[in-house]
């Protein structure tokens, strides 16, 4: 059974271990991957081994904070995993690590994991922000690596700091972070104000696909495989994609479907009156109250169906009606 524990807690188990591995999600984002790297150069200037597993190849985007990373090879005597909410999204890591975890890291207040020990804060608006908290109780110096790893995960999970979950403590964190050397301009000109040739067809394709339904309280997009395939697009690109519909005034709820092998994965954006999170969890997904995810077998008129049949249910105990 997991134990819920505090920052101190968690930092007194990270100081009294060796050998650590941080394991963070498949289809690793800024969240997972920020947190994971700061989590161990922190640890590893307190003279520990430790290393980053992740159960997807790491996108090239993101090389400017994983740089050309080589693993340690050691029998890990530690296990912790960063910003993941459910052991499935360990990915092809589930069956290996799954039942021997001994830390939780994690922002979600949806959390099925059975680690031995859980540190969750869902106040917080990223997993980053926490393993800041946690690496603030250690006896580390917050360096510029560090503090830079740490500033992109806040920053990506939360839009570049516009999601409703930011607070002020939130902002006061990254002033400390670029206090601390972090490189918020390489950050946010990489993250938010470049995007890759195929990235932008596909813009133009999304835009060209969109639908209203509900009077136009929800947008939603459906993006087949063939489109992703002959784009050559890397999956890390596709996440902002899932902003563009709830970014057209008046909507309430943003669809974007994208076509799987047998499957179609859902992400959902919502401007607060519909709970994404509790939206999601009624097909097996989760998230938080603006943005959330799941995945729904099946043929795309199938799932149409059942996304839309949600939508109304969703909208209606939110108590927004359409003509």
């Amino acid at each position: 059974m997991r134990k819920m524990i505090d920052v101190q807690t968690a930092c007194e188990l990270l100081k009294s271990w060796d050998d650590i591995l941080i394991l963070t999600h498949q289809r690793p984002d800024g969240d997972t991957l920020g947190s994971a790297f700061a989590l161990m150069w922190a640890l590893e200037a307190l003279g520990k081994r430790v290393r980053v597993e992740c159960p997807d190849p790491i996108p090239q985007r993101y090389d400017f904070i994983v740089g050309e990373y080589t693993p340690e090879d050691f029998s890990p005597r530690f296990v912790v995993t960063v910003d993941i909410a459910s052991s499935d999204l360990l990915g092809s890591l589930q069956p290996v690590w799954a039942d021997k975890l001994d830390l939780c890291i994690d922002h979600h207040l949806r959390n099925d994991m059975q680690p031995r020990h859980l540190l969750l804060d869902s106040g917080v608006p990223a997993a980053a922000q926490l393993v800041y908290q946690v690496i603030k109780g250690l006896p580390v110096q917050l360096d510029k690596k560090i503090a830079t790893a740490i500033f992109f995960g806040i920053a990506t999970d939360t839009g570049c700091f516009r999601y409703s979950g930011v607070t002020a403590q939130t902002h006061r964190v990254a002033a400390e972070l670029i206090e601390a050397g972090a490189d918020h301009v390489l950050v946010n000109r990489l993250m938010f104000s470049t995007e890759s040739r195929a990235r932008i067809e596909l813009d133009k394709m999304v835009l060209n696909a969109l639908e209203y339904h509900f009077g136009g309280l929800c947008a939603f997009v459906a993006i087949p495989m063939q489109a992703i395939d002959s784009l050559q697009i890397e999956e890390s690109e596709l996440d902002g994609v899932s902003a563009t519909p709830i970014r057209i005034q008046g909507v309430e709820v943003g669809i974007v479907l994208r076509e799987g092998s047998g499957e179609y994965r859902v992400s959902v954006r919502t401007r607060g009156k519909v709970d994404a999170s509790v939206f999601c969890a009624k097909f097996g997904g989760g998230g938080h109250k603006e943005a959330g995810g799941c995945t729904i077998q099946g043929d795309e008129p199938t799932v149409r169906t059942a996304l839309f049949a949600a939508v109304s249910e969703a909208l209606q105990q939110a108590g927004l009606s359409w003509a």
